[in-house]
Protein backbone atom coordinates (compact mmCIF):
# COMPACT_ATOMS: atom_id res chain seq x y z
CA UNK A 1 0.00 0.00 0.00
CA UNK A 2 1.66 3.56 -1.06
CA UNK A 3 1.83 5.61 2.08
CA UNK A 4 0.35 9.30 1.28
CA UNK A 5 2.32 12.24 0.42
CA UNK A 6 3.14 14.93 2.17
CA UNK A 7 1.52 18.39 1.09
CA UNK A 8 4.64 20.88 0.52
CA UNK A 9 2.55 23.85 0.81
CA UNK A 10 1.32 22.25 4.55
CA UNK A 11 5.45 21.77 5.45
CA UNK A 12 6.27 25.36 4.33
CA UNK A 13 3.02 26.63 6.56
CA UNK A 14 4.26 24.56 8.95
CA UNK A 15 8.12 25.54 8.93
CA UNK A 16 7.02 28.93 9.43
CA UNK A 17 5.08 28.36 12.28
CA UNK A 18 8.25 26.62 13.96
CA UNK A 19 10.45 29.92 13.04
CA UNK A 20 8.41 32.21 13.87
CA UNK A 21 6.14 30.43 16.07
CA UNK A 22 2.49 31.56 16.13
CA UNK A 23 -0.02 31.16 13.45
CA UNK A 24 -0.31 35.25 12.79
CA UNK A 25 3.18 36.06 12.48
CA UNK A 26 3.58 32.52 10.17
CA UNK A 27 0.49 33.81 8.25
CA UNK A 28 2.53 37.52 8.00
CA UNK A 29 5.57 35.61 6.57
CA UNK A 30 3.58 34.01 4.17
CA UNK A 31 0.92 36.66 3.28
CA UNK A 32 -2.13 34.22 4.50
CA UNK A 33 -4.66 34.27 6.47
CA UNK A 34 -4.31 33.60 10.45
CA UNK A 35 -7.77 31.23 9.71
CA UNK A 36 -5.42 30.20 6.89
CA UNK A 37 -2.53 29.21 8.72
CA UNK A 38 -4.93 27.09 10.99
CA UNK A 39 -6.54 24.95 7.94
CA UNK A 40 -2.80 24.01 6.88
CA UNK A 41 -1.94 23.00 10.09
CA UNK A 42 -5.00 21.18 10.78
CA UNK A 43 -5.23 19.16 7.55
CA UNK A 44 -1.21 18.43 8.31
CA UNK A 45 -1.78 16.54 11.41
CA UNK A 46 -4.55 14.73 9.84
CA UNK A 47 -2.09 13.52 7.21
CA UNK A 48 0.27 12.38 9.95
CA UNK A 49 -1.87 11.31 12.60
CA UNK A 50 0.21 12.64 15.36
CA UNK A 51 0.28 16.50 16.91
CA UNK A 52 2.95 18.24 15.77
CA UNK A 53 2.63 21.83 18.35
CA UNK A 54 1.64 22.45 21.73
CA UNK A 55 0.38 26.04 22.99
CA UNK A 56 3.25 27.30 25.18
CA UNK A 57 1.44 30.59 26.49
CA UNK A 58 0.98 33.14 23.74
CA UNK A 59 3.43 31.07 21.13
CA UNK A 60 3.36 27.56 19.75
CA UNK A 61 6.34 25.31 20.54
CA UNK A 62 6.94 21.73 18.54
CA UNK A 63 6.44 18.41 20.02
CA UNK A 64 8.62 15.22 19.64
CA UNK A 65 6.64 14.21 16.42
CA UNK A 66 6.69 18.05 15.65
CA UNK A 67 10.83 18.11 15.82
CA UNK A 68 11.23 15.25 13.58
CA UNK A 69 8.89 16.53 10.73
CA UNK A 70 10.56 19.80 10.82
CA UNK A 71 14.26 18.02 9.74
CA UNK A 72 12.46 16.33 7.21
CA UNK A 73 10.01 19.48 6.12
CA UNK A 74 12.94 21.99 5.57
CA UNK A 75 14.73 19.30 3.45
CA UNK A 76 12.17 18.17 1.39
CA UNK A 77 11.33 22.26 1.02
CA UNK A 78 14.91 23.06 -0.15
CA UNK A 79 15.27 19.94 -2.16
CA UNK A 80 11.82 21.40 -4.06
CA UNK A 81 13.32 24.85 -4.48
CA UNK A 82 16.19 23.61 -5.67
CA UNK A 83 14.89 21.77 -8.39
CA UNK A 84 12.85 24.21 -9.54
CA UNK A 85 15.70 27.06 -9.53
CA UNK A 86 17.42 24.31 -11.73
CA UNK A 87 14.60 24.26 -14.40
CA UNK A 88 14.65 27.90 -14.64
CA UNK A 89 18.25 28.71 -15.15
CA UNK A 90 18.12 28.59 -18.74
CA UNK A 91 14.77 30.56 -18.87
CA UNK A 92 15.69 32.85 -16.75
CA UNK A 93 17.85 35.62 -18.75
CA UNK A 94 17.94 39.48 -18.90
CA UNK A 95 17.75 42.36 -17.05
CA UNK A 96 15.91 42.42 -13.32
CA UNK A 97 15.54 46.04 -11.86
CA UNK A 98 15.29 45.70 -7.98
CA UNK A 99 14.90 48.79 -5.73
CA UNK A 100 16.17 48.91 -1.89
CA UNK A 101 16.07 51.83 0.58
CA UNK A 102 19.38 53.09 2.17
CA UNK A 103 18.00 50.91 5.44
CA UNK A 104 18.44 47.46 4.38
CA UNK A 105 21.10 47.72 1.54
CA UNK A 106 23.72 46.12 3.63
CA UNK A 107 21.12 43.35 5.43
CA UNK A 108 17.88 42.61 3.48
CA UNK A 109 19.32 43.13 0.15
CA UNK A 110 22.57 41.10 0.03
CA UNK A 111 21.16 37.38 1.04
CA UNK A 112 18.22 38.22 -1.56
CA UNK A 113 20.84 39.20 -4.29
CA UNK A 114 22.43 36.36 -3.76
CA UNK A 115 19.97 34.12 -4.21
CA UNK A 116 18.51 35.24 -7.26
CA UNK A 117 22.38 35.20 -8.88
CA UNK A 118 22.79 31.49 -7.11
CA UNK A 119 19.14 30.45 -8.79
CA UNK A 120 19.28 32.18 -12.12
CA UNK A 121 22.89 33.13 -12.92
CA UNK A 122 22.17 33.95 -16.54
CA UNK A 123 19.71 37.21 -14.68
CA UNK A 124 21.70 40.65 -15.20
CA UNK A 125 20.63 42.79 -11.94
CA UNK A 126 20.61 46.74 -12.05
CA UNK A 127 19.91 47.72 -8.52
CA UNK A 128 18.50 50.90 -7.33
CA UNK A 129 19.15 52.39 -3.84
CA UNK A 130 16.85 55.21 -2.56
CA UNK A 131 14.40 56.33 -0.61
CA UNK A 132 11.73 54.32 0.02
CA UNK A 133 7.85 56.43 -1.52
CA UNK A 134 10.09 57.25 -4.80
CA UNK A 135 11.16 53.58 -5.35
CA UNK A 136 7.44 52.76 -5.13
CA UNK A 137 6.77 55.36 -7.39
CA UNK A 138 9.11 54.58 -9.95
CA UNK A 139 8.09 50.66 -9.54
CA UNK A 140 4.43 52.10 -10.24
CA UNK A 141 5.41 53.58 -13.32
CA UNK A 142 7.55 50.62 -14.36
CA UNK A 143 11.21 52.25 -14.33
CA UNK A 144 11.50 48.71 -11.99
CA UNK A 145 10.64 45.73 -11.63
CA UNK A 146 10.41 44.98 -8.02
CA UNK A 147 11.23 46.99 -4.80
CA UNK A 148 12.02 46.15 -1.03
CA UNK A 149 9.90 48.58 1.41
CA UNK A 150 7.63 48.82 4.63
CA UNK A 151 5.07 51.01 2.60
CA UNK A 152 2.02 49.35 -0.16
CA UNK A 153 0.27 50.53 -2.29
CA UNK A 154 -2.90 49.49 -4.58
CA UNK A 155 -2.18 47.24 -7.38
CA UNK A 156 0.79 45.44 -5.59
CA UNK A 157 1.35 42.08 -5.17
CA UNK A 158 3.60 41.22 -2.51
CA UNK A 159 5.05 39.40 0.69
CA UNK A 160 6.79 39.80 3.72
CA UNK A 161 10.86 39.37 4.07
CA UNK A 162 11.61 40.38 7.28
CA UNK A 163 9.88 42.02 10.47
CA UNK A 164 12.17 44.75 12.21
CA UNK A 165 12.03 46.58 15.43
CA UNK A 166 12.26 50.45 15.33
CA UNK A 167 14.06 52.24 17.73
CA UNK A 168 14.90 55.54 19.22
CA UNK A 169 18.70 55.90 18.06
CA UNK A 170 21.18 58.35 19.25
CA UNK A 171 25.08 58.59 18.63
CA UNK A 172 27.50 56.60 21.35
CA UNK A 173 28.28 60.19 23.29
CA UNK A 174 25.25 61.62 23.10
CA UNK A 175 23.87 63.01 26.41
CA UNK A 176 19.84 62.77 26.92
CA UNK A 177 18.54 65.13 29.34
CA UNK A 178 14.59 63.77 30.33
CA UNK A 179 12.44 66.78 30.42
CA UNK A 180 13.74 68.62 28.04
CA UNK A 181 12.12 69.23 24.58
CA UNK A 182 13.76 66.25 22.28
CA UNK A 183 15.73 67.22 19.78
CA UNK A 184 14.78 65.56 16.69
CA UNK A 185 16.96 64.57 13.79
CA UNK A 186 14.16 64.49 10.86
CA UNK A 187 14.03 63.23 7.30
CA UNK A 188 11.39 65.39 4.85
CA UNK A 189 8.47 64.24 3.76
CA UNK A 190 7.08 61.53 2.83
CA UNK A 191 8.59 59.47 6.02
CA UNK A 192 7.44 56.89 7.60
CA UNK A 193 9.43 56.64 10.26
CA UNK A 194 9.34 60.68 10.60
CA UNK A 195 5.48 59.87 10.97
CA UNK A 196 5.79 57.26 13.75
CA UNK A 197 8.21 59.18 15.86
CA UNK A 198 6.01 62.44 16.06
CA UNK A 199 2.63 60.00 16.55
CA UNK A 200 4.60 57.98 19.80
CA UNK A 201 6.01 61.61 20.92
CA UNK A 202 2.27 63.55 20.59
CA UNK A 203 0.54 60.22 22.42
CA UNK A 204 3.12 60.19 25.37
CA UNK A 205 3.06 63.68 25.35
CA UNK A 206 6.86 64.34 25.14
CA UNK A 207 8.12 68.05 23.70
CA UNK A 208 10.12 68.01 20.66
CA UNK A 209 12.00 70.11 18.64
CA UNK A 210 13.78 69.87 15.19
CA UNK A 211 17.78 70.10 15.36
CA UNK A 212 18.55 68.58 11.73
CA UNK A 213 16.42 67.94 8.65
CA UNK A 214 17.66 65.59 5.93
CA UNK A 215 16.59 64.67 2.28
CA UNK A 216 18.60 60.85 2.48
CA UNK A 217 19.12 58.45 5.22
CA UNK A 218 23.18 59.11 4.66
CA UNK A 219 22.48 62.69 6.38
CA UNK A 220 20.20 61.44 8.95
CA UNK A 221 23.36 59.56 10.47
CA UNK A 222 26.02 61.93 9.92
CA UNK A 223 23.83 64.19 11.66
CA UNK A 224 23.34 61.56 13.99
CA UNK A 225 26.78 60.60 14.57
CA UNK A 226 27.63 64.30 15.09
CA UNK A 227 25.32 64.27 18.02
CA UNK A 228 22.75 66.36 17.08
CA UNK A 229 19.75 64.60 18.36
CA UNK A 230 18.00 62.15 18.29
CA UNK A 231 16.16 59.79 15.51
CA UNK A 232 13.88 56.70 15.36
CA UNK A 233 14.83 54.00 12.63
CA UNK A 234 14.39 50.54 12.16
CA UNK A 235 17.49 48.43 14.22
CA UNK A 236 19.39 48.45 10.57
CA UNK A 237 20.67 51.89 10.81
CA UNK A 238 22.07 50.98 14.51
CA UNK A 239 26.44 51.18 13.96
CA UNK A 240 29.03 50.67 16.52
CA UNK A 241 29.04 54.54 17.05
CA UNK A 242 25.41 54.57 18.26
CA UNK A 243 23.49 53.76 21.18
CA UNK A 244 19.89 53.00 21.64
CA UNK A 245 17.63 54.65 23.85
CA UNK A 246 14.47 53.10 25.00
CA UNK A 247 11.94 53.28 27.97
CA UNK A 248 14.06 53.51 30.63
CA UNK A 249 15.39 56.92 29.53
CA UNK A 250 11.72 57.98 28.81
CA UNK A 251 10.60 57.34 25.68
CA UNK A 252 7.62 56.01 24.33
CA UNK A 253 7.99 52.08 22.63
CA UNK A 254 7.80 52.40 18.37
CA UNK A 255 6.10 49.64 16.56
CA UNK A 256 7.84 47.62 14.17
CA UNK A 257 8.03 47.16 10.55
CA UNK A 258 7.60 44.91 8.25
CA UNK A 259 9.80 44.69 4.77
CA UNK A 260 8.19 43.71 1.67
CA UNK A 261 9.22 42.29 -1.42
CA UNK A 262 6.77 43.91 -3.67
CA UNK A 263 5.98 43.50 -7.87
CA UNK A 264 2.85 45.13 -9.74
CA UNK A 265 0.29 42.68 -9.47
CA UNK A 266 -0.60 43.36 -13.37
CA UNK A 267 2.92 43.15 -14.90
CA UNK A 268 3.05 41.18 -18.48
CA UNK A 269 7.04 40.80 -18.07
CA UNK A 270 7.24 36.88 -17.95
CA UNK A 271 11.25 37.18 -17.02
CA UNK A 272 9.49 39.66 -13.53
CA UNK A 273 6.81 37.14 -12.78
CA UNK A 274 9.36 33.98 -12.83
CA UNK A 275 11.60 36.08 -10.80
CA UNK A 276 9.27 36.93 -8.17
CA UNK A 277 8.08 33.06 -7.80
CA UNK A 278 11.26 32.29 -7.81
CA UNK A 279 12.27 34.44 -5.07
CA UNK A 280 8.72 33.90 -3.07
CA UNK A 281 9.44 30.02 -2.66
CA UNK A 282 12.61 30.47 -1.33
CA UNK A 283 11.46 32.37 1.92
CA UNK A 284 12.50 30.68 4.55
CA UNK A 285 15.36 29.16 2.75
CA UNK A 286 17.89 31.52 2.93
CA UNK A 287 16.60 34.70 1.87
Amino acid sequence: MTAPALDLDLLRTFVAIADHTSFAEAGRSLSRTQASVTQHMQRLEQQVGVALLRKQGRHKSLTDAGRQLLRHARQMLALNDEALAGLRHDSLSGVLRIGSPHDIADTILPPLLSHIARSAPNLRLEIDVGRSPFLMDDLQRGKIDMVISTRTAPGLEGFALRASPVWWICAAHYQHLPGEPLPLVLVDEPSLYRKLALEALEQAGIAWRQTYLASNLIGVKAAVRAGLGITARSQEMVGPDMRVLGQSDGLPALPDVTYHLWVRANSANPLVRQAYAMVRASVGVGV
